[in-house]
Order: C-alpha cells, then structure tokens, then sequence
C-alpha cells in the first residue's frame, strides 16, 4: 500500500511538473516571450488567478493558453488531491475514522470475527446482520475497509493471520471466528492463532481442498466449510430428488419474507425456572404455531423430529420450523 501511495505521488509531481515545463516552454518557443514573461503567463493560466496578460494575444495564443488552462485543471486538480491524501494520512486528521472505529470494537462482546470480505466473507455478514449480530471484518484490502467504512460497518486494516490484528478485532473477548479466506494455508494459520489466543471461541473455516479438512480440524476449527462440495452436492441434487432440494431451499435462517424461517431455541428460553419439562408440557405448537424438527442435546447429539415425552435437559436446544409471523411469535414469547 506505501509502494501504491508513492506511485501515485510520483505520477501528481510528474503531472504537475510536465504541464508547468510544457507551459513555459510553449510560451517561450511558440510566441517568443522572455523566460519571465514564459514563466509569469504559466503560473497565472495553471492557477486560474486571472491577472492580465502581458500583452495583447493573438488568436494562437488564446487556443493554446486555452488548451493549457484545460488541461491544467485535471493534473494541477489531481496532484492536489493526492498530495492532500498523503498529508492527511501522515496526520491524526486521516486516522480519526479507524480511532473511532476501534473504540467501537473495544468496547465489543460476544461478538463475530469475519476474516476476508470476498464472496464468501460477504455472505456471512449479511446472514449476520439478518440476525443483528455484531461482527468485526478482517481486511487487507484497504480499499475493501474504507467501503465499509462508508456502510458504518466495523472492520481491521490488516492480515487475519497475524495475533495483533485478531486482538485489534476483539478475539479474546468474541464469541465465533469465520475464517473466510481463499487460500487454505492462510485459514489454517487464522484458526491456529485464534485457537492459542481464545480457547472457548468457536471457529468456523473454509477449505478448497478436502485434504485440509482434517488439518483444519485439528487446528482447532469447530467446523470447517467445503463451498465448492456443497455447490456440486446441491446442483446434483436438483437432478436426483429436485422437488426435496426445492423445498430446502425455501427454508431460511433471514428475512425472507416468502421462506419458512428455521430457528433454534435454548433451554433456558422454553424452561426458565430451569425445571426439565417434556415436550408436550412445553405445547410450543398451540403457542406459537411453530413444529418442533430436532433436538440437539447437551452432549451435542441431534434427534430428528423428537418425540413429544422427550424430557429437555438444560443444556439443550430445540429446533423449530416456521412461517415468519409464526417465528415471529416465537421470539417474542420466548424473547429469542
């Protein structure tokens, strides 16, 4: 980013200088003024100050006095700009936006680390913010992190896979990790750096490659996502069993309106006195209109379409479907 920033810098001098020499020169060479006279009708016609000529000019010299003042405008106009920038980012006047932005994520708790904001990365914050859920995006692209500055989202300027950036973005206090990356070596460095630094985080990591998922896994990924396996399974499935993937694709965990919305709720919302109960006590159909898909008990197991004299362990969570106002419902009777 400095190697862009000089660039850029040189190429404003450059302008700037081309259109000045040019100027001089032109007056000089073109209409035989003195080299005061050259340098005095250049800097006036590139600064648009508007002070007389030196003398009458004829019909040549407006055309061209024209062109330069014209041309002038882009390259002087560019050069200021880029030199302003430069100033500006060498000032604290530059930095106050990621300060403030960094006083909102030290303040964060509980909250979810994005690395990458490609594809994949983008998907995760909009499911995110469907769901209110505070997040921090990881982001080496600088262009990438000022955009989302301007959207007033929270971002860190800088490599995932490095521990003082991962602690700029809240990991000892953040409740999951997203390792989004496009190179499978890098997430992999990702989810051993937020393993060491936060033990009971939950880390969840994408892989290209199937011979990196059980590299991830032992590095400490909770789980790990296989994007292009899950794109081949599911348009194979639309030609084996289409009207069951069809019906899938119409369950959500966002705000689609023309969905059925899939939600999950902990023991403590349905038994808040924190008295194990059967499922049938709980008549989460009569309450909400809701139907009760799966169980995932304390130990992690999953039961499908769980029986009603099922006793809920605390611990646990049960695995709802519903149509929007139905969840609706459900959220505000349990405050999910």
């Amino acid at each position: 980013m400095k190697q862009f920033k000089s660039s850029k810098i040189q190429t404003a001098v450059f302008g700037f200088l081309l259109i000045f020499i040019g100027g001089v020169l032109g007056f000089k060479a073109f209409y035989e003024y003195t080299w005061v006279d050259a340098l005095y009708m250049t800097v006036i016609t590139i600064t648009t100050v508007g002070f007389g000529e030196v003398h009458p000019m004829s019909a040549s010299e407006k055309i061209y006095t024209s062109v330069l003042i014209v041309s002038s405008i882009f390259i002087v106009g560019y050069s200021i700009k880029v030199v302003s920038e430069y100033l500006l980012s060498q000032t604290n006047i530059g930095n106050l936006r990621p300060k403030k932005v960094q006083e909102k994520i030290d303040k964060l708790s509980g909250h979810v680390i994005v690395c990458g904001y490609g594809r994949n990365g983008m998907q995760a914050t909009q499911k995110l913010e469907a769901y209110n859920k505070s997040y921090v995006v990881v982001e080496h692209n600088e262009e990438i992190v000022e955009r989302l500055y301007e959207h007033n989202q929270l971002a860190v300027l800088g490599n995932a896979n490095d521990d003082e950036v991962l602690i700029k973005a809240g990991v000892e206090r953040a409740s999951s990790l997203i390792s989004a990356l496009p190179s499978d070596a890098d997430n992999l460095f990702v989810v051993l750096s937020a393993r060491q630094i936060n033990k009971d985080l939950k880390i969840i990591s994408r892989a290209s490659e199937e011979t990196s998922y059980k590299k991830l896994k032992l590095a400490g990924a909770d789980n790990v996502i296989l994007p292009d396996k899950i794109g081949g399974d599911h348009m194979a499935s639309l030609v084996v069993v289409p009207d069951l993937v069809e019906f899938l694709d119409n369950l959500t965990v966002s705000g689609d309106q023309d969905s059925y919305y899939v939600e999950q709720v902990p023991f403590d919302k349905v038994c808040p006195d924190g008295r194990a109960q059967q499922i049938r006590e709980l008549d989460l159909r009569k309450k909400t209109g809701c139907s009760i898909i799966g169980y995932k008990s304390r130990s992690g197991e999953y039961i499908v379409n769980p029986e009603a004299d099922m006793v809920l362990e605390p611990g646990s969570k049960l695995i709802l479907i519903g149509r929007p106002d139905q969840i609706e419902n459900l959220k505000q009777h349990y405050r999910v």
